[in-house]
């Protein structure tokens, strides 16, 4: 099994960070420049990335206490995918934590420019709103 995982410092509170990430229908806004649209209806969200391709996402769970997002893709390229998205406070900032694990193991060359690019993303857009 392939799994990415990605720590990056968002100079955001952790709060305010968790109040913006929690919104699963929020993804366009929140990976700007990587996701050029977002459809939710309910727990699924259909995501549009910049190059066109579509993938539908299942929120699997949502947990505040531990500012935790969990999702699924649902697409036949996958046998299997679960990902993990959290903020853990730190000093002067918080921490955005990306794990995604999946089959087939062929899917990580695939994923993995697409995971740098959405923490880099969400990076400019959380800290553009940090002092506002």
């Amino acid at each position: 099994m392939a799994s990415i995982c990605r720590d990056i410092f968002i100079d955001r509170d952790a709060e305010s960070a968790w109040a913006a990430l929690r919104r699963f229908g929020a993804a366009a806004e929140l990976f700007r420049g990587v996701l050029v649209g977002c459809r939710c209806t309910g727990d699924v969200r259909e995501v549009t990335f910049a190059g066109g391709k579509t993938l539908m996402e299942q929120l699997v769970t949502r947990d505040d206490p531990t500012r935790r997002l969990v999702y699924t893709l649902r697409h036949p390229a996958y046998t299997h995918h679960n990902a993990s998205m959290q903020i853990v406070p730190a000093s002067a900032g918080c921490r955005f934590i990306w794990i995604s694990d999946f089959l087939p193991e062929e899917r990580a060359a695939t994923m993995e420019p697409l995971i740098d690019a959405g923490c880099r993303a969400l990076q400019v857009c959380l800290e553009s709103r940090a002092h506002t």
